[in-house]
């Protein structure tokens, strides 16, 4: 599910990304294309619309962006553009070097995306849980939400071991390359995955199922045992585990658990697979009124 880094064990994170760059917005920029506004309304609902195209253009692209790569990405008019990227620096949610050439995501999204993370329900019931279940499997622990065709990461709890997944609050994830996302897709009906995916599915790694049907497959059996398993589809020498938490039907949030390839033994997976379940029986009984 995630890059690979060694370094000393470090300590559960809880809300330190901006979960909210990407998660917030996708249905309204959806109404309307660039440069157009959403039918029948004026030219301040295409603003906003083209703001948030804007944001969520820097949320997924880090870094400094010329003018020009920014318009030809987004195909907004170029003096348009201009003038919005010039408001939005003013106003701390773009950020610019020191030639005012070059434009990137400012510190008001991080502002706004820690306020997601802090005002969730979910994640502060699901706190003592992740810091249990952290405890038991000494392992990688994700909380996460499914946007989309993605899951998004609202909180994780960092390995014990010198060599661990590394990961962070916010990052985006392809819902059908990872565990999380599997459990998340497996409380959903075949009809629904079918309108939801493309017949063809992005190649993330070299294990990662990119037929449809054959996932579809798959998900039928991760009904029947309860959990999802992702076999380096994210991350090569990564194997994850993964249950959605069924408050609500279909489940939008999972908790997976990230294991190296390399440490993962029959027994360590046992232990791994038994915690989960214990984890979502928690999580369930904390998230039933939510």
């Amino acid at each position: 599910m995630t890059t690979t880094e060694t370094g000393p064990p470090a300590q559960g994170t809880a809300a330190q990304g901006t979960a909210a760059q990407g998660t917030a917005a996708q249905g309204t920029a959806a109404q309307g294309a660039p440069g157009q506004g959403v039918p029948g309304q004026g030219a301040a609902v295409k603003s906003a619309v083209r703001t948030v195209l804007l944001l969520e253009h820097f949320a997924a692209r880090p870094g400094l962006h010329s003018l020009a790569d920014i318009q030809n990405d987004l195909s907004l008019p170029k003096s348009s553009l201009y003038m919005l990227l010039r408001t939005l620096v003013n106003l701390g949610w773009v950020e610019t070097d020191a030639t005012g050439t070059r434009y990137g995501i400012g510190v008001r999204a991080l502002l706004v995306g820690s306020s997601y993370i802090d005002g969730d329900e979910v994640v502060a019931a699901a706190r003592p849980t992740l810091d249990r279940l952290s405890d038991d499997t000494t392992e990688t622990i994700h909380l996460a939400r499914m946007d989309g065709t993605s899951v998004v990461y609202l909180a994780t709890r960092q390995s014990q071991h010198y060599l661990r997944p590394f990961t962070r609050v916010g990052r985006r994830l392809p819902v059908h390359s990872t565990a999380l996302g599997k459990a998340l897709l497996a409380t959903h009906t075949d009809e629904e995955v079918r309108a939801l995916l493309p017949r063809r599915l992005e190649a993330v790694t070299e294990h990662t199922v990119t037929d449809r049907e054959r996932l579809i497959e798959e998900l039928a059996l991760v009904r029947e045992q309860g959990y999802a398993v992702d076999r380096e589809e994210n991350t090569l020498g990564l194997r994850c585990f993964g249950v959605a938490i069924p408050y609500r039907t279909p489940a939008r949030d999972a908790v997976s658990c990230s294991v190296p390839v390399a440490r993962l033994t029959q027994g360590h997976e046992q232990v791994i697979k038994s915690a989960l379940f214990e984890a979502r029986d928690r999580l369930s009984v904390v998230t039933r009124r939510m």
